[in-house]
């Protein structure tokens, strides 16, 4: 934290503006959820109920801005092991109780360039590599200076230098489940418009400097390209990406691997139907723990079932083959934005084709004035992996 406090010092625009030209912003959000999960082979069902509150304010002046915002999080039903607390009996709900300064920072911005220091949230792309976590009550952050740059119409270069992630895991974070894992994160990102969608090269460097358990065998390095686009053909929007990336170790990492990273993804919405289809893979080298393709940094939450069976990869690597459909709606009464969903997944291990499981994940939502209400299901079939688990979310989510 000293790291940020001289970059906010030392990047202030000292009388950049008068009181009176500075705009304040207030910040505020509040999240109310319920999560249940059973899980083969604990002795107790999860039962949680927590409260998530972010408040802060943001000043501007000119090209000038900083931000201050805290968060807390309080378990009102705590019937779940948070992964730090208690015996591990009942199944995981990774929301323990937290209070922490969530961003710090100042930014200069104008149209062709942005630096950005402090304590903030870094997410790249579709946070396959580097993302927020925001799905989890208490988030993920970095202590970081990042550099956007725009040289011409199209293109851009984006540019982060980390040296500590403060993980979900929150004040009371210890041992595999650090409050923050130190280290030099480098991540890099150079994309260009063109007329079949964007296309970007990237370098995502993780340096995990802690020992625990996983500790220095997270530490990689992953060099690849994307293309994602979309077009409009009559009625129907198609959106689709293709990536493709190689790990392999980096700085202390005791483990020698490589392992390849591919996805395929095509969505189409038709107004109101959509359907949506992909492959994802996260390969593996020689069938030990930690030489597979691994994203610690990653939205996990987003990719790979909503069960989160998969968010250290298996020794195996795993192979993701899923399909989804649903109906959106803009409005239904006073109700704005409605979403049904499901989706199916196939999981399947890299190395040797072995059948992992299947999961189903259903998913309802609906906003009315600054409130969005959803419900979601995830009912995950073991075969060979993990074991048979569902879980159920119902959240309120509230936003100044």
């Amino acid at each position: 934290m000293t790291r940020t406090l001289i970059l906010l010092l030392a990047l202030a625009p000292a009388g950049a503006a008068r009181a009176q030209d500075i705009d304040l912003k207030p910040l505020g959000e509040a999240r109310l959820r319920y999560e249940s999960v059973d899980q083969d082979g604990l002795a107790a069902n999860a039962e949680a109920l927590t409260l998530r509150v972010r408040a802060g304010v943001e000043a501007k002046a000119g090209n000038w801005s900083a931000l201050v915002e805290g968060q807390g999080n309080l378990a009102i039903i705590d019937d779940y092991f948070d992964g730090l607390h208690g015996a591990a009996t009942r199944p995981l709900v990774a929301d323990p109780d937290n209070i922490a300064l969530a961003r710090a920072q100042v930014r200069y911005a104008s149209p062709t360039f942005a630096l950005t220091a402090g304590r903030q949230r870094l997410a790249f792309d579709d946070e396959r590599f580097v993302g927020t976590v925001s799905f989890r009550q208490n988030g993920q952050s970095f202590d970081a200076v990042r550099a956007e740059i725009t040289p011409l119409k199209g293109v851009k270069a984006d540019i982060a230098y980390a040296w500590s992630v403060r993980t979900i895991w929150g004040i009371d974070g210890a041992g595999s489940r650090q409050q923050a894992v130190s280290g030099d994160n480098l991540f890099g990102n150079v994309g260009a418009q063109t007329p079949v969608g964007k296309i970007s090269a990237f370098a995502y460097l993780v340096d995990q400097d802690e020992a625990g358990m996983q500790g220095f065998r997270m530490s990689s390095q992953s060099y690849g390209a994307r293309i994602d686009g979309k077009q409009t053909l009559g009625k129907a929007k198609v959106a689709w990406q293709l990536s493709y990336a190689r790990q392999s170790d980096w700085h202390r990492n005791p483990n020698s691997y490589s392992a390849d990273y591919y996805l395929a993804d095509v969505a189409v919405d038709l107004g109101g139907p959509r359907v949506g289809a992909g492959y994802e893979v996260l390969g593996a080298d020689n069938g030990t723990p930690l030489t597979s393709f691994q994203t610690p940094l990653a939205t996990g939450f987003k990719y790979q079932g909503w069960a989160d069976k998969f968010l250290v990869t298996p020794p195996d690597g795993v192979r993701d083959l899923y399909a989804s459909a649903g109906w959106g709606w803009q409005e239904v009464g006073p109700l704005k934005a409605v979403t049904l969903q499901a989706a199916y997944h196939d999981y399947r291990s890299d190395r040797a084709s072995r059948s992992y499981g299947e999961e189903i994940d259903l998913l309802a939502s609906a906003k009315l004035g600054k409130v969005t209400a959803s419900a979601r299901y995830a009912h995950y079939d073991a075969d060979s992996f993990a074991t048979d688990t569902d879980k159920f979310w119902l959240q309120l989510d509230w936003m100044l």
